[in-house]
């Protein structure tokens, strides 16, 4: 039972991971090519504001994957963090690709 239990919250707290870390990466690769062009600007500012959303949820993501190394108990309150916290990156990466591609910045 316990060796079920580490494999699904070690997999539900990197599948966390990757989901914050694609949202950073989306932030990223959206500043960096708004400060290539000109009038750039407000796009920096929209990703600046939405940084720390996405530095929370990958912290919070990487605590999960730390604590799913303990015993059942750590477990199941990682699969909570880590599930929050992919839930959490993922709406607000749909909630940036929406406002960005809306004109909402």
């Amino acid at each position: 039972m316990g060796t079920i239990v580490d494999v699904v919250a070690f997999l539900v707290t990197l599948l966390a991971v990757l989901a914050a870390a694609g949202h950073a990466g989306y932030l990223a690769l959206l500043s960096n090519a708004a400060r290539k062009r000109p009038g750039g600007q407000n796009a920096v500012n929209f990703t600046k504001k939405r940084a720390p959303v996405a530095g929370v949820t990958l912290g919070l993501g990487l605590l999960a994957l730390l604590i799913s190394s303990g015993g059942v108990a750590a477990d199941v309150f990682a699969i909570l963090l880590g599930g929050g916290a992919g839930i959490g990156s993922m709406a607000a990466l749909r909630s940036t690709q929406s406002d960005f591609h809306a004109g909402r910045y």
